[in-house]
């Protein structure tokens, strides 16, 4: 049996060994499993010397692994596996020879099964389990802990039972919790003591000799220390060792991983869960202030701090136990049961730990900032809370928030803007963005120490900038701007620097004249691209400034057009956003510099589109990359075109300005155009992309002119004057001309798209004669449901923003637009991404036509150009109104379809001649339908599909909040029928329709003329269908 089972795994590993073959031993390997003869012949395998190969050995050991773990051995074969194993064990590591033991893998390997019946047999059947391993690490059963090998073994065993019974980041089984709480009391009562003296008798003997061995041992102690007595660990003999290990001095300046792991052991013992007052105890008696204030001034943490050989890991070692020990001292202070006593200590502690945490906050390394973040803000949100704030309290805001500013400095080393260190400043920003929070927590505290602290830093800066101008830091420059961004978010909170022409309040104050000192400064002339950016971003952030300093208007302005012409990619994007925003956000204050701006920008306008690059499919979204891309590029030069919009069009500049503005700007356009559509007619790419750019640009352009936007405000019917007008209904002509050549591309379509509803704010009325020819090329052969639902969206806007205006106009389109949505609406469904896009034509289709009647316009739908299309349309709404089945959108396009239908039957089923009341009286007048014969219609046409969802068994309101949704909208349908159709309808139910279906309807018509709430009928309703089961 052993050697086909050696064969066998043989065969399973072998990488050049037949499939077939391999499958048959892997088949044969999985029934071992269960065998309890395969299982002996792996141990057999295991253990046998001379050794067989590792990968047999360990497939073996996983045999038997898998026996214990499923529990197939009972309490004899346990024993037997036990004796069997330690046997092995003390043969090969009982002798101290290294030649012998088995590689790393296989340690781990069989150090699993030794925790396995650990867990199985500890309890009773291998009670002497520690004692056992113990006995391996000394020779010849001396006192001293002199086998390594043995040591070794013991201290992995150790750690694997920590992991398996006491490792609380490990999601447990409530049975596998309550046996490992078992395990654990059963060996603090029997084998901890002997632990914790082989731990320190390790120490002892190796500290000086085998870093690897107490590196383990120390590690071990950091494990076990949190759930065994913190008084086997915090005795004056292990202490001593411990601190001598945390405090040994390394003339070689390497990597010490005994001192950090010895240090990480406080970082464990001082985390040990244990009440407030025994934690400030324990902090006093490991005297860790003098420990940690002892390694701070040690050289690796001082004298070699500036320099390459600064030693990282000990920092962050230091700096995660300086974190540890301030969460718990802030912990007692925040405890209101906590003794007088106890707080007093812990108020002493935080004082001698403060500069600590602020010298590892500090950090030149961010990594070993961030490890200190959290106690920090911990401590700040108990200050927050401390109301008031006592004098020695006060005394930690100033250090902190000081620390915090100077930690939002770029380091000496860093290079804004560089490529090569793109990730290093993302980091940095995430940094800031942490540091915000705890700068907001320290004004939270006290606003008027970081109101002055902030303005002192900027003010100085300012100062200093003024003294030595070029000569200056960029880094202090840009965390003055920074800091002013920042302070915004306390002067301005709800978005206005004054408050009828004063400042709003003290921090607004001075941020003004922050604002004033950075204008004045010139600051904007400094030659770096950070500081040229952080200026621009500011100005646009508190542009509320210049609405009542408009003096600093023009000196801005100036700088802006100055900087949209800068050499870094990065700074002129951006900048001409922000330039758009600017003008945007101060139009009434700049019509008089507009000729001298569009001149100054022209040389930025002309477009030239350029098809991605080959490799431009990377998912690389990074803001360099991103800046680099013709994509970007074009659309910073929307901005600029939206811009110039705004300039030319405020309400001082003469409309023959504005006209010949206009003109200057969309001439090279039109020629544009003109030059390149023969081109993209071919199918040129490059001239397609072109076009696509230009009609973005008019629309863009159109856009500055007026933000106004259909359905946004009510109608103006002259948007704009006549000579605006005519000069922008020629770019709506060009960009018709260019849609109607090249109508079957997608950009050009959506380009297009999106410049009607731009055109149309500047336009206005004037826009609604040429919708058949928008209509004709935004709904294309080529255009898909998306697109159409798109339109469909704009043309809402359209019918609320011109609703007087647009009746004849719609009138005429209304057949052949609806003609290419039933198209869109009837083509086949060929994946997920089709089935959503139907859902949502079929929405913005329903919504069409519900806008259409709730604005007024319902009887264009019957109209003599549009009746003999009435049929379809009423069709195509019931059929979505039936459609209640699970496909993607059913239910909201059902609902919506019965809503239409219950409008029409309001909107044209005449004046309701019957009343819903809990005494219904019977209607005399006879129904008086809009048009001939509707009320008929009502009963025989939307009637019977209300019942015909309400039979079909897939409708079940009680489960579906959609389902409900639907119901209600039946419930108001049947209702409006009868209000319209009084008697007429009630005798059709009487004797025809309840009759055909062979159920009796009583119940239902008096619910229906007697809820004066449709949701009380719709209540009904469902009950009724929950009958039906």
């Amino acid at each position: 049996m052993d050697a086909q089972v050696e064969n066998a795994i043989e065969i399973a590993w072998n990488p050049t060994a037949d499939q077939s073959v391999k499958q048959q031993a892997f088949d044969f390997l999985n029934q071992l499993r269960s065998d309890p003869s395969g299982r002996e012949a792996c141990l057999t395998l295991f253990t046998r010397i001379p050794k067989c190969s590792e990968v047999v050995r360990l497939v073996s050991l996983d045999v038997v692994n898998n026996a214990i773990q499923t529990q197939q051995l009972d309490s004899q074969n346990l024993n037997h596996l036990k004796v069997t194993l330690l046997e092995y064990i003390r043969h090969i590591y009982g002798s101290g020879s290294q030649n012998d033991i088995d590689p790393p893998s296989l340690q781990n390997k069989l150090t699993q099964t030794l925790t396995f019946l650990f867990i199985s047999m500890y309890k009773e059947g291998w009670e002497t389990f520690v004692d056992d391993f113990l006995a391996l690490t000394s020779l010849q059963n001396n006192v001293s802990r002199d086998n390594i090998v043995g040591i070794v073994l013991y201290l992995r065993i150790l750690g694997s039972i920590h992991d398996e019974i006491a490792d609380v980041l490990v999601t447990r089984t409530a049975d596998e919790t309550k046996r490992n709480t078992y395990l654990k009391d059963i060996l603090r009562a029997r084998d901890v003591q002997k632990i914790a003296t082989s731990w320190q008798e390790i120490l002892a003997q190796w500290a000086d000799r085998n870093d690897s061995i107490v590196e383990m041992n120390l590690k071990m102690i950091g494990k076990w220390v949190s759930w065994i007595d913190i008084s086997l660990i915090v005795n004056q003999d292990t202490l001593n060792l411990l601190f001598g290990l945390a405090g040994r001095t390394n003339p070689s300046h390497r990597e010490d991983k005994v001192r950090d792991a010895a240090i990480d052991t406080f970082t464990e013992i001082v985390a040990k869960k244990m009440k407030g007052s025994d934690k400030m105890d324990m902090i006093v008696f490991l005297n860790l202030g003098d420990v940690i204030s002892q390694l701070i001034t040690s050289p690796a943490l001082h004298d070699l701090r500036p320099t390459s050989s600064y030693d990282t890991d000990l920092a962050e070692a230091v700096a995660k136990l300086v974190n540890n020990v301030v969460f718990d001292i802030v912990k007692v202070l925040d405890d209101n049961q906590a003794q007088a006593e106890t707080r007093a200590r812990a108020e002493q502690l935080i004082q001698t730990f403060l500069p600590s945490l602020l010298r590892f906050f500090s950090d030149e390394y961010d990594e070993i900032c961030s490890t200190v973040i959290p106690s920090l803000t911990d401590l700040l949100t108990f200050l927050r809370k401390a109301k008031p704030l006592p004098p020695a309290y006060s005394s930690m805001l100033s250090p902190i928030l000081n620390s915090i500013i100077q930690k939002m400095r770029y380091d000496e080393t860093s290079n804004w803007g560089n490529e090569d260190e793109q990730t290093d400043e993302a980091e940095f920003h995430d940094l800031r963005k942490r540091l915000q929070i705890l700068q907001k927590a320290v004004a939270a505290v006290d606003e008027g120490l970081y109101i002055d602290v902030l303005s002192n830093v900027v003010g100085n800066t300012f100062q200093s900038f003024d003294s030595q101008g070029a000569q200056m830091d960029w880094r202090d420059l840009d965390l003055a701007l920074h800091e002013m961004y920042l302070f915004g978010e306390l002067a301005v909170p709800n978005g206005g620097l004054y408050a009828k022409s004063q400042p709003s309040g003290v921090a607004a104050e001075r941020l003004i004249i922050m604002i004033s000192k950075m204008i004045e400064s010139g600051v904007a002339s400094f030659a770096h691209p950070a500081i040229q950016l952080q200026y621009m971003e500011i100005s646009v952030r508190y542009c509320s400034f210049f609405e009542n300093q408009a003096a600093y208007i023009p000196k801005v302005l100036e700088d802006f057009v100055r900087l949209v012409h800068h050499n870094h990619i990065r700074v002129r994007t951006r900048s001409w956003y922000l330039f758009h925003r600017f003008v945007k956000h101060l139009r009434a204050h700049v019509g008089n510099v507009a000729e001298t701006v569009i001149q100054s920008i022209s040389d930025l306008l002309p477009i030239k589109a350029e098809l991605p690059s080959e490799g431009g499919g990377d998912d690389d979204m990074s803001s360099d990359e991103s800046d680099h891309s013709a994509d970007a590029t074009f659309n910073g030069q929307l901005y600029l075109y939206e811009a110039i919009g705004c300039i030319s069009s405020t309400s001082s500049t003469p409309i023959e300005k504005q006209v010949l503005y206009a003109r200057t700007i969309m001439e090279p356009l039109f020629s544009e155009v003109e030059r390149t559509l023969p081109i993209a007619k071919s199918g040129d790419a490059q001239a397609i992309l072109q076009i696509h750019h230009v009609i973005m640009a008019l629309g863009t352009l159109a856009h500055g002119y007026s933000d106004w936007s259909p359905g946004t405000a009510a109608t103006h019917r002259a948007a704009h004057p006549k000579e605006l007008v005519e000069e922008f209904g020629r770019a709506a002509e060009a960009i018709l001309i260019a849609l109607e050549a090249l109508r079957s591309s997608f950009d050009i379509r959506t380009a297009a798209r999106a410049s009607f509803s731009r055109l149309m704010g500047v336009l206005g009325i004037g826009m609604l004669p040429l919708l058949p020819r928008w209509i004709d090329g935004l709904l294309s052969q080529s255009s898909s449901k998306d697109e159409m639902a798109m339109f469909l969206r704009l043309l809402d806007q359209v019918i609320f923003g011109f609703k007087k205006d647009i009746y004849s106009v719609l009138d005429s389109l209304l057949t052949p637009l609806l003609q290419r949505v039933f198209a869109g609406l009837n083509e086949p469904i060929t994946g997920t991404d089709d089935e959503i896009q139907l859902a949502e034509l079929r929405r913005e289709y329903l919504t069409f036509v519900q806008i259409i009647l709730n604005e007024g316009l319902g009887s264009v739908l019957v109209s003599d150009l549009n009746q003999g299309f009435f049929e379809s349309l009423i069709s195509s709404v019931t059929t979505l109104a039936r459609t209640v089945s699970n496909g993607t959108g059913n239910l909201p396009a059902s609902r919506l379809a019965f809503s239409v239908l219950a409008r029409m039957a309001d909107l044209w089923g005449g004046p309701s001649i019957a009343t819903l009341s809990p005494q219904p009286t019977p209607s005399t007048l006879p129904p008086s339908p809009a048009f001939p014969g509707f009320d008929r219609f009502l009963i025989e046409r939307f009637h019977p599909i209300c019942w015909e969802v309400l039979q079909n068994p897939q409708f079940r309101p009680v489960s579906d909040a959609q389902v409900k949704q639907v119901l209600n909208e039946i419930a108001g349908l049947e209702q409006t029928i009868y209000t319209k159709t009084g008697d007429m309808f009630l005798q059709h139910l009487q004797t025809s329709f309840f009759p055909s279906l062979g159920i009796d309807g009583s119940d239902f018509i008096k619910h229906m003329t007697t809820s004066t709430d449709r949701k009380a009928f719709a209540g009904y309703l469902a009950g009724f269908l929950r009958q039906r089961g």
